[in-house]
């Protein structure tokens, strides 16, 4: 067992919008109610398929782990975590109204607050952004004194490409607070969540997530983030690894041809997004020998990218088998110690209120 493990994405669910009417003003608990809106689900996370909730994680009704409890005895007890950071999706990214998906917002982190945080100190969390520049930069620096929110999280298929520079005061706050931006596999459903259209199946949609992160990726660093705020770091969360390796062959190559038109990126797109991005292990859309996935860290080029989780509940393993398959024993304390505690500043300094 390695020792001062980090589970670097962990999702805290949300069981119905009563949960989170304690945790709001009384004009939108009585909004809410007066409109009768008692669910919010994004069909990212449909409630019934089988890869939303793992199956022996399930309640007797069914439902998703909703509770403290649940995630001491199936991840941080069961498999020695020193820590672990709360990632939560409840789709308050949904509303068109900025106003409501702020309150949401600001709901959903309070209750992680109260529910979660205050509940075991190994757990950290990320600050659940809203609709709206403003909205999520206000939400950051409300929660960012509390250092037990260690990053921010918004989606990878939202209204906009996460590099314009509308996002920008976004990036700022969370460089200046020491906090790193989440990118978390889902959609607003803003758009089709492929390039030619709508699909008729959730495979399809499921699987479209890993051009929804390239898309981030290239908006990023095309657009000069990298460059204005040197010190963000950019967690991809659930967006599987083997995608990376290409498409960063392919930018790059074609960054040889074009860079006369964005000038700022002064060096190769590989080296910088190998410097600013880390990606979760969960899940690991390899196969499992050992050679081919040999291979594949060998085209990443670094040994700082990867960061351990679990991806509790969801159900991308079976049993206790959290480490997947063919990834070197020697890289282990790296990927699961060293890079998560080098990527979150916070989880150095020991988290306080």
């Amino acid at each position: 067992m390695i020792q001062g493990v980090i589970d670097c994405d962990l999702h805290p669910h949300v069981p119905g919008v009563a949960a989170l009417l304690p945790y709001m003003d009384d004009y939108w608990r009585h909004t809410l109610v007066e409109r009768g809106i008692q669910v919010l689900e994004s069909a990212s996370y449909p409630p019934n398929a089988p890869s939303t909730v793992r199956a022996d994680w399930r309640g007797a009704n069914g439902q998703a782990p909703a509770t403290v409890d649940r995630v001491q005895a199936q991840a941080l007890d069961r498999w020695g975590a020193a820590a672990g950071i709360l990632n939560p999706l409840f789709p308050v990214q949904l509303p068109f109204s900025r106003d409501m998906s702020a309150a949401m917002a600001r709901a959903v982190n309070d209750w992680v607050r109260a529910e979660w945080l205050e509940k075991d100190a190994r757990l950290r969390a990320a600050i659940l952004l809203p609709n709206g520049v403003e909205e999520a930069v206000a939400e950051i620096e409300r929660l960012a004194p509390d250092h037990r929110f260690v990053q921010g999280l918004v989606l990878c298929m939202g209204e906009i490409p996460l590099g314009r520079r509308e996002w920008w005061p976004v990036h700022a706050a969370l460089e200046k607070h020491g906090l790193p931006l989440a990118i978390h596999a889902g959609s607003a459903w803003r758009h089709p969540p492929t390039s030619v259209g709508w699909p008729s199946w959730y495979v399809e949609e499921y699987a479209s997530n890993s051009l929804g992160f390239q898309a981030s990726l290239a908006s990023l660093l095309t657009e000069g983030v990298f460059g204005k705020f040197p010190n963000l770091k950019v967690v991809l969360a659930e967006s599987g690894v083997s995608w990376l390796p290409s498409f960063l062959w392919r930018l790059t190559k074609s960054w040889k041809g074009v860079r006369f038109e964005i000038p700022w990126v002064d060096r190769p797109p590989a080296e910088i997004i190998r410097d600013h991005v880390r990606l979760t292990v969960r899940p690991f859309d390899a196969p499992e020998d050992a050679d081919t996935v040999s291979r594949l860290l060998d085209h990443l080029r670094s040994d700082e990218m990867l960061l351990w989780a679990t991806d509790w509940p969801h159900a991308h393993f079976e049993e206790d088998a959290t480490v997947p398959p063919g990834l070197p024993e020697g890289l282990l304390p790296k990927i699961m110690v060293d890079n998560p505690r080098a990527t979150y500043a916070r989880l150095r300094e020991g988290g306080s209120a």
